[in-house]
């Protein structure tokens, strides 16, 4: 039996995760204000983010992110 993360583990994962099982469109808008929250360090968010999940998936959902935008 394959198990499967459900914390997504790459980019296409993670935009199934937001997109399909979520139903959050990816517009220009809600990137922009995800990455604008994301990139902050000073955001209680993003500090939750990275205690929970770890710095190293936090670059990675911003990388995915900015891959769905250059993909708009």
């Amino acid at each position: 039996m394959k198990t499967t993360s459900a914390i997504p583990e790459n980019y296409a994962a993670w935009r199934h995760c937001i997109t399909v099982q979520c139903g959050i469109p990816l517009t220009a808008d809600f990137i922009q204000r995800r990455l604008q929250i994301l990139r902050d360090p000073g955001e209680y968010e993003t500090q939750r983010f990275a205690a929970t999940y770890g710095t190293p998936h936090l670059q990675a959902v911003i990388g995915w992110y900015e891959q769905a935008e250059r993909e708009l």
